[in-house]
């Protein structure tokens, strides 16, 4: 009996320039996937097999600047997108002209999966099915040149109901992990919950995308501090939930980020599609990864005409011991540092899941909590210092003050000069909520560029009371009194950088989009209100 090949997950375009894009898919048995567009472009890939699922990234080529064009997908010579009797217009390939003056980012960071159809939602619209419910209506209508997803694509310690069943059904759940995710088979099942939501399939599949990790996406605080990993390693679950975290990362998210010439490059994507099951190999390297963070980078950079975004890891890339506590590797950091002194553009975009600037409060609290951790104080401060980093999750850019330090250095450097960009923009989520906020610098000149922090989340997740009143005291006066006391108390360094709230605090599921024409930029927030869709929040040009 002939079997025919069904496509599982996807099809998500997520690498587009102006002769070339990738698409990824998951099919339900070894096959050849091919993707053919309407203008007669195309390509096809066999797939590759990990832990029993087969994948395959297809790159198409022979795409015309500045056209766009539908396509479909096959398994075996058979179609299996667009799907039968799809609701939703074909998706498209739409490629950027050689002159592109105007790129469009829609980016945001922490999405719940949205629950199935006929049960309640629990926190509210999800902002990405609001998306394309408007796209869909409207295909002519405005739309991302690319959709950044900063972390928290998928939640492995807080799974849904209908995942819990899942699991229940699959182990004992009075075992660690208990209802948290513990192999790569339950990742897989994360991303089907995720991505097969019907709107947010059909814009993956039209919209390309650049994604990269949080905590959630392996664990809450992965990677706090040195203690808090030594724990973690000792208990006998950690190991697999770990390295299936960064497998799945690997083949759901970070292959697509990749251009195709750098594909082609890649020595393990070549020795996992070498072999009948890929596996193995896969594994080792997350292994790798873990134990040895240095050995990889999951950073990338991309550019758009006169854009530039560099995504940094601000998870795996860390030094946890205290005495050397950095947000980055050496070796990361020179890579940040080489990419964004690397040659003229006119806007860069530095994706950091992270916020690099915070409410003065919490900027403060996390530097006296790492000076605490450091044994500034001795030894029972350091001992509370860790307990609360725990707790309240102190853990951004602040917390790691010397990687501060340098970001900010880096930032003004490169915002400055007869090559300056127009822009430095540094693009975050994580904090569920959404802001803007400008830097000036007191000592010493300032860049030429206009630097701003942009913080957008989440686009589906709970915005509890004890966050939203948290942060507004955080922006306060009375708030930023009480930051310097704890500065004076962990004796503290100045910043070197002066920051105000200039757009927000807003709180809702929201996205936010930049729009930059040559030079000039302009954002737009929008949040998802039940039975309105998007709704602008607020718009000003930068």
């Amino acid at each position: 009996m002939i079997t025919v090949a069904r496509l599982r997950l996807g099809p998500l375009l997520r690498y587009v320039d102006g002769r070339t894009a990738t698409v990824w898919v998951e099919a339900d048995r070894p096959c050849t996937a091919e993707v053919r567009c309407a203008d007669g472009a195309g390509g096809s890939a066999r797939t590759f097999q990990v832990a029993g699922h087969h994948y395959a990234l297809v790159p198409v080529t022979g795409l015309s600047p500045g056209t766009e064009t539908a396509y479909e997908v096959t398994l075996d010579g058979g179609t299996v997108w667009p799907l039968p009797g799809s609701p939703f217009p074909p998706s498209t390939l739409r490629t950027p002209p050689d002159d592109r003056e105007d790129v469009r980012v829609t980016f945001g960071s922490c999405r719940w999966a949205a629950p199935p159809a006929g049960e309640h939602d629990p926190v509210g619209p999800d902002a990405l099915d609001a998306l394309a419910a408007r796209m869909a209506a409207d295909p002519a209508a405005e739309r991302p040149d690319v959709l950044l997803l900063l972390g928290d694509q998928v939640y492995a310690d807080e799974v849904s109901k209908a995942t819990r069943r899942w699991l229940a059904a699959r182990r004992d759940l009075s075992e660690p992990p208990g209802d948290e995710v513990a192999d790569y088979e339950e990742y897989t099942h994360l991303y089907y919950e995720s991505w097969l939501d019907p709107e947010v399939r059909w814009l993956l599949s039209t919209v390309p995308s650049c994604m990269v990790f949080d905590d959630h996406d392996v664990i809450d605080d992965w990677n706090t501090s040195a203690s808090w990993l030594a724990e973690m390693r000792a208990t006998p679950w950690w190991g697999e939930r770990v390295r299936s975290g960064l497998m799945s990362y690997w083949v759901y998210q970070h292959l697509g980020n990749l251009p195709p010439a750098d594909l082609e490059r890649d020595e393990l994507y070549a020795a996992v599609r070498a072999t009948p099951d890929g596996t193995e190999e896969l594994r080792a390297f997350a292994a790798r990864a873990d134990t040895d963070p240095a050995a990889v980078r999951w950073s990338y950079r991309r550019d758009f005409g006169r854009v530039r975004l560099l995504m940094i890891d601000t998870r795996a890339a860390r030094v946890l011991a205290e005495d050397r506590r950095a947000m980055l590797d050496p070796d990361e950091a020179r890579w940040l540092r080489e990419q964004a002194l690397d040659g003229a553009y006119d806007h860069l975009l530095i994706g950091t899941s992270l916020p690099w600037l915070l409410p003065h409060l919490i900027h403060d609290a996390e530097g006296w909590n790492a000076a605490l951790c450091r044994g500034e104080r001795g030894a029972r401060w350091a001992r509370f210092g860790e307990d609360l980093r725990r707790r309240a999750d102190l853990e951004h850019w602040a917390a790691f003050p010397a990687s501060f330090t340098a970001l900010t250095e880096l930032i003004a450097e490169a915002g400055s000069g007869a090559d300056a960009p127009a822009t430095v923009l540094v693009l975050s989520g994580d904090v569920h909520h959404a802001y803007v906020a400008e830097p000036a610098w007191p000592e010493g000149p300032a860049p030429d560029a206009r630097v701003l922090q942009l913080t957008c989340s989440p686009v589906h997740n709970s915005i509890p009371a004890s966050i939203r009143v948290g942060f507004r005291f955080g922006w306060s006066r009375a708030g930023r009194a009480l930051g310097r006391l704890f500065a004076r108390h962990g004796r503290l360094a100045p910043a070197g950088v002066r920051w105000r709230r200039t757009g927000g605090p807003w709180f809702g599921n929201q996205l936010m989009t930049l729009t930059m024409r040559g030079r000039d930029a302009e954002l737009r927030l929008e949040q998802a209100r039940r039975g309105r869709g998007l709704t602008t929040t607020a718009s000003r040009k930068i």
